[in-house]
């Protein structure tokens, strides 16, 4: 077998890499008063946010036997929609404080810088699981 391009885990990582690097540039929305440089931004966030998702669902593929593939998406994807609940309560309360979507579009643009360098730190290596029947 002939062995071509780059790993698997380099490829998905730095491809996720990037999408993380282009939502950080999403919190000069909040700060601009040129509404089509706000909408541009905001844009390019949402674009990257879809590759971001797409290689991190392609993930549980890289790691886990097909019959496992379901159920670790399904996990994941509660997981995401109780952290969707936690984050509309708390971006409720921030904005009763301080009456201003500055401090929310800071924790956007953090966001997927950090969840990457989460998923590098708890995976280091993309490689199959081993599971035990």
């Amino acid at each position: 077998m002939i062995k071509r391009g780059w790993s698997v885990n380099r490829a998905r990582k730095t491809a996720m890499l990037i999408c993380a690097c282009c939502v950080l540039p999403v919190f000069l929305a909040s700060r601009t008063t040129n509404l089509w440089f706000a909408i541009g931004l905001i844009s390019l966030a949402m674009a990257a946010h879809q590759g971001w998702s797409a290689n991190l669902f392609a993930t549980v593929g890289d790691m886990f036997p097909n019959h496992a593939v379901g159920s670790v998406t399904g996990i994941g994807g509660m997981a995401g929609a109780a952290g969707g609940m936690l984050i509309a309560l708390v971006a409720g309360q921030i904005l009763a404080r301080w009456h201003t979507y500055v401090p929310l579009f800071i924790i956007a643009s953090a966001a997927y810088v950090t969840a990457w360098a989460i998923v590098h730190m708890l995976v280091p290596r993309l490689q199959p699981a081993q599971l035990r029947d």
